[in-house]
């Protein structure tokens, strides 16, 4: 067995090569979502890599753990693991967006083997996830359900009309993850519709939370870890992230949100992958 050290070092090594793929891929289309992608790939890379009981021979195994990308306009991220991981060929990435393409804007789980929830329509991806998890306890199955939500789609009502349920039905078997970097396309999410203090709420809804930075792969599994130890009630990790993390002109600036790299922007960003 790897040690600690060595397996943060795996997962480094595979998470820069993800986000190399999100530059190169959105990069060739022409558009998509490089920010919010970035933010949230040291968590897709440490739940794909070390935590999902999934097998990509075989993606609708009944008995693999769940996982819904709620902020659907991070798909470039997703992709760029599930074809890490061997759902499809690497060179799908590059027609992303095409038409006919299995990759499109937004997730579709009719045409992309591995995914499990089309997503896109922000603030749907828990309540998808609390239909998984109670079917899951319904089933007495032991696969466990993940879901990962923007900070910003927190503002969307149905995310805590979710939560509510989610509690309600004691589904500690549902874990989920915030992506905080803070940001969202119109900008701060402070100054558009501050949902903050985000864990309160989560709190105040009846479910355990835990704070960790987003990009720590130490801080991620313990906290995965902490969430399957937590019985009676779903967990909620909020992850400190930082937007466009690893390309440095594209850190922390809103206008990456929702816009591709020119390819002389994309040669730059892989220089400092």
């Amino acid at each position: 067995m790897s040690s600690l050290k060595e397996k943060n070092n795996e997962l480094s090594t595979t998470a820069r090569t993800i986000r190399r793929h999100i530059v190169e891929m959105t990069a060739e289309a022409g558009s998509g979502h490089p920010g919010g992608s970035l933010s949230c790939s040291d968590i897709l890379t440490a739940l794909y890599f070390n935590v999902l009981r999934v097998d990509p021979k075989r993606p609708a195994w009944s008995e693999r753990d769940r996982f819904i990308l709620s902020k659907g306009h991070a798909a470039p991220a997703l992709y760029a693991v599930l074809a890490e991981k061997g759902y499809f060929p690497k060179e799908e990435l590059m027609k992303l967006r095409k038409t006919g393409a299995m990759l499109q804007g937004h997730p579709d789980m009719k045409g992309t083997p591995g995914l499990d929830m089309t997503t896109g329509s922000l603030g749907q991806g828990l309540s998808a996830a609390n239909g998984m998890a109670l079917a899951g306890k319904l089933d007495k199955k032991d696969y466990r359900v993940y879901v990962l939500l923007g900070d910003g789609e927190t503002e969307e009502g149905q995310v805590w009309e979710a939560a509510m349920a989610s509690a309600h039905y004691k589904l500690d078997n549902l874990t989920a993850f915030v992506d905080h970097n803070g940001l969202q396309i119109d900008g701060p999410i402070t100054q558009v519709m501050s949902p903050e203090k985000i864990q309160d709420k989560f709190k105040a809804f009846g479910w355990h939370v835990i704070d960790i930075d987003g990009h720590d792969f130490n801080q991620i599994l313990e906290a995965v870890e902490e969430a399957k130890n937590t019985k009676d009630k779903p967990t909620v990790i909020v992850a400190k992230t930082v937007k466009g993390k690893g390309v440095p002109f594209m850190e922390n600036i809103v206008d990456w949100h929702g816009k591709a790299p020119s390819k002389e922007q994309a040669e730059e960003a892989l220089k400092a992958l």
